[in-house]
């Protein structure tokens, strides 16, 4: 069995999710959610340095509702130890607001208790706006581990612009601050392309990372081509 998910919907209660295997915590689910046409920045690039996204993974619980107020969307995940990858219980939560047309805006906060030996502590926030073919976004976000020199500061741009209806282009950016004085800061730049063709949806995108996982002059590029066919 690949994949187990069980859904609760609650009606106004909300909606909780047990995810057996696969599951992606609140943080998880918004590591980078500037928008874009194809994919992150720092994405498609071998040894670019992971942005703080929090836990996900097997035997998690999530819990979201929007019935509280209008434009308002209130979730939370938890992950049980395990003993062994999770020997700690790690648990985040977060918010979200879309009350403004073209709007949204979101905070979420928790704990990462993946490494046994430091907790890690993330914070993160986004807005986003869409106005006519345009969508711009901002986002950014901290880890603090309780380990020596190991936090990282994440932020990220994104612009994206919808030639037609058909298609969509978009350039991203983010940057990677280390608080390790011996590292560089990780920059990426990317650029997307998406069209859309009846039932087909082609996509492509260019990467470009410099000072990967903070080495000075370790400067790489990736692409990827994917299409995909709705039945």
């Amino acid at each position: 069995m690949d994949t187990r998910i069980l859904a609760i919907d609650m009606g106004d209660s909300g909606t909780l999710t047990f995810s057996g295997t696969g599951g992606s915590s609140v943080l998880n689910a918004i590591d980078d959610v500037t928008p874009t046409a194809g994919e992150e920045s720092w994405d498609d690039v071998t040894g670019a340095s992971a942005i703080p996204g929090g836990t996900g993974g097997d035997n998690m619980f999530h819990y979201s509702n929007s019935s509280l107020m209008d434009g308002m969307t209130i979730s939370a995940s938890y992950t049980p130890s395990n003993g062994t990858a999770e020997v700690e219980s790690s648990s985040d939560y977060g918010i979200k607001y879309t009350g403004i047309d073209g709007l949204t805006v979101g905070l979420a906060q928790g704990t990462d208790e993946t490494d046994p030996t430091a907790t890690v502590d993330i914070s993160n926030m986004y807005v986003t706006y869409a106005m006519d073919a345009f969508t711009v976004g901002y986002q950014a976000s901290e880890s603090d581990s309780e380990a020596t020199n190991a936090d990282k500061d994440f932020t990220a741009l994104g612009l994206s612009y919808a030639v037609s209806e058909e298609m969509s282009v978009s350039l991203n950016t983010s940057t990677v601050d280390y608080e390790n004085a011996t590292l560089s800061d990780q920059e990426a730049t990317g650029i997307s392309v998406s069209y859309v063709m009846g039932s087909m949806t082609l996509k492509a995108n260019h990467n470009t990372v410099d000072n990967i996982a903070g080495a000075a002059t370790n400067d790489k590029s990736g692409y990827a081509l994917g299409l995909t066919f709705a039945f």
